[in-house]
């Protein structure tokens, strides 16, 4: 019998990564990936650690030039994403071990993980623009800042309860499908394309998390340890689909309290008065 050519990237054990399904890749080979996704995602919260201590939480862009922005947000999400989104990568990766070896299986990987953080650079420049805008909005109108906070939250919370979100999260929690479909890409880039195809799914999935950054702090090592958290959850866990509803309430329920309560909005209050007027 004829072999299919996307056999290669069709799991030997289980169609999803989360739930029910079990994993899309076996144990050991799990386990050693797993012990690859810490090695490189450590070094990452270290270096971005060390970032934010030196340069705290202030509004907006922090005075930082857009290269340097990019550098440190590529890191960010390299720290904050890798973990959720290796059950997919890992499988992809395996699969091109199969059908490739040596420096090409090197640079296919390369080429796959280098679509994904396009993406993810891409989204970067957005943040920077929303980041400029606000820090320059709330250092010439500092009371803006409450406001500016709320409709953040009010934004991530609908988002979060919205179909585009629930698209995309459904296809970083059962991905099986769109891996096979990624096999029958034609070459050339075809990794490329597969790393900016799921790159693209992960941000609609993570955008409206994101987004709050803005009211919390770009460099806020508590606020990114916790959006980490909700992600990986979120994609992994059995009842992510509830965590992200729960969330999304969250989000609505601090576009309330976000006008009086400064103490929601540390990434917003370098310019903004306290709620006594002093």
């Amino acid at each position: 019998m004829r072999r299919s050519r996307t056999s290669a990237f069709v799991p030997t054990r289980s169609p999803a990564p989360t739930g029910a399904g079990g994993g899309l890749l076996p144990t050991r080979d799990l386990a050693a990936a797993w012990i690859l996704v810490v090695l490189i995602a450590v070094p990452a919260w270290v270096l971005t650690i060390g970032q934010a201590r030196d340069m705290g939480v202030e509004p907006g862009t922090m005075g930082m030039a857009l290269p340097l922005f990019l550098l440190l947000w590529v890191t960010m999400m390299a720290a904050m994403m890798l973990p959720s989104m290796a059950p997919v990568a890992l499988t992809w990766v395996r699969g091109i071990g199969r059908q490739s070896s040596g420096w090409t299986r090197a640079a296919r990987s390369i080429e796959f993980v280098g679509g994904y953080l396009l993406v993810w650079t891409a989204f970067g420049l957005l943040a920077y623009a929303a980041l400029a805008f606000t820090g320059d909005l709330v250092d010439d109108h500092p009371a803006a800042g409450r406001w500016i906070g709320s409709i953040t939250f009010l934004l991530a919370g609908l988002y979060q309860l919205g179909p585009l979100k629930h698209v995309c999260l459904r296809h970083c929690r059962d991905p099986l499908s769109h891996l096979v479909r990624y096999a029958g890409f034609r070459r050339p880039a075809r990794d490329l394309r597969v790393g900016v195809h799921h790159g693209a799914y992960c941000v609609g999935c993570c955008a409206g998390l994101m987004v709050v950054l803005i009211p919390l702090g770009v460099m806020n090592v508590a606020a990114m340890a916790g959006l980490a958290l909700v992600i990986f959850m979120e994609k992994l866990w059995s009842r992510g689909l509830l965590l992200t509803r729960v969330v999304g309430v969250a989000f609505l329920v601090l576009a309330l309290l976000a006008p009086f309560q400064d103490w929601l909005l540390p990434g917003l209050q370098g310019s903004m008065p306290s709620m006594d007027g002093t």
